[in-house]
């Protein structure tokens, strides 16, 4: 399993990645609405515009500002709608708003690595918080993946062919590669889809329950289905970015009803979704009210925007409804939150395993579903939640073994 590991280096995953196109804080919300729409895991990466002489100067790598320098935060679905949601009066001006703005910087979410680096220090840097890691597009790199490493006292090792064995440098592997400009961003996401089709070199993990490999969150943020959606704002972590919206049972057990998070959001109609939260109850944001309800809740006359088709306008008033803010159901909806989990139908429901499930199949479902986590419930009840597994889970269940223990470097 280790072998996996140590003989794959980030390179090989950026194979058919596109060439980074940066998203400048300068842009605007509904700008950003768009790009989102078309980026794993339903968030963008945000960067500052180089300085006038460093784009006069660029082709000077020691004149032009690192990227990574450059690199802002992450903005996601949730986070646009929460401001969308806050923001009172002209819903124009909001969307004309620079995500400057709107984006909370955090430039740990991104680091900069040699497409020479082993795919264990990539899995390292992620497993630590790391969203985004930005390699520059390369044709080939020199020596063998498996003699660098990030983790052997806090610095790279040489290339043995270039020196003595376990003399440490201070810079990256050398590599050759395409001008310095030309660089690609790998996810969490691409990491998993690489690992899904390794699943025979790192048996029996992928077959073993998720449980059993402590791959389950029992710590989830939540919100009762009663309470403001709202107040759903104040509690969503970092990561996975969701909340649980549950209904409390007497033995103090959470009964599943959906959840509010970006993945959610993804594709949603953003300004439906923020009138939605700023509105509703928490059980009414993730169901909606059906277009056939008995009474339905209409949405005050503003433009309705969709990220897909932004062109297709309306300043008509519309009903508040599952398809307004990108969920769907089959079936009339009740706005009495204790008859709102039957509703549950396609997109509206949230995406659940059993704490039983092995790991191969929670990693085909959050891929084939792209999303950004799993919601865990009992094997021997649906509705009563477990935890939850995002991709950070995964990534530590993959590397903890003790047969993915790292032979020091020769």
């Amino acid at each position: 399993m280790a072998l996996v590991f140590l003989h794959h280096v980030v390179g090989d995953l950026t194979v058919g990645k596109p060439e980074l196109v940066e998203f400048s804080e300068a842009e605007t919300v509904e700008a950003a609405i768009r790009a989102i729409g078309d980026c794993a895991e339903g968030a963008i990466a945000v960067w500052r515009r180089r300085a006038p002489q460093q784009q006069q100067q660029a082709h000077l790598r020691s004149a032009a500002e690192p990227i990574a320098a450059r690199f802002v935060g992450m903005l996601n679905s949730l986070d646009v709608v929460a401001f969308l949601s806050r923001s009172v009066g002209d819903h124009d001006k909001a969307m004309r708003t620079p995500v400057s703005e709107v984006v909370t910087p955090n430039a740990s979410l991104l680091k900069g690595v040699d497409p020479g680096t082993r795919l264990i220090d990539a899995l390292e840097m992620m497993k630590q918080g790391v969203r985004r890691l930005l390699v520059r597009k390369s044709v080939a790199w020199k020596g063998i993946s498996k003699r660098f490493s990030v983790l052997y006292n806090g610095k790279w090792l040489k290339n043995v062919e270039t020196s003595s064995p376990g003399a440490a440098s201070s810079g990256p592997p050398s590599s050759s590669s395409l001008p310095d400009d030309k660089y690609c961003l790998l996810s969490r996401e691409d990491v998993v889809r690489f690992l899904i089709g390794c699943l025979g070199a790192l048996a029996p993990i992928p077959l073993s329950s998720i449980s059993s490999l402590g791959a389950i969150a029992p710590h989830y943020a939540h919100i009762e289905a009663s309470s403001p959606a709202i107040e759903a704002i104040r509690k969503v972590p970092q990561d996975p970015c969701a909340i649980a919206v549950v209904e409390t049972n007497s033995d103090g057990t959470h009964k599943i009803v959906g959840d509010i998070s970006a993945y959610k959001l993804w594709k949603c109609d953003y300004l439906a979704a923020a009138w939605a939260m700023a509105n509703l109850s928490a059980g009414q944001f993730v169901i909606g009210a059906d277009d056939n309800a008995t009474t339905p809740i209409s949405l005050p006359d503003f433009m309705i925007n969709s990220p897909v088709e932004v062109t297709g306008a309306s300043s008509r008033p519309r009903k508040f409804s599952s398809r307004s803010i990108g969920f769907f159901s089959n079936q009339t909806s009740q706005t009495a939150v204790g008859r709102l989990r039957s509703m549950y139908r396609g997109r509206s429901a949230p995406l659940t395993c059993k704490h039983t499930s092995s790991l191969a199949a929670v990693m085909a479902q959050m891929l084939s579903h792209r999303a950004t986590h799993v919601w865990v419930t009992d094997a021997e009840s649906e509705d009563i939640l477990f935890g939850v597994v995002s991709y950070s889970d995964i990534l530590h269940a993959v590397t903890k073994n003790p047969t993915n223990v790292v032979p020091p470097a020769p």
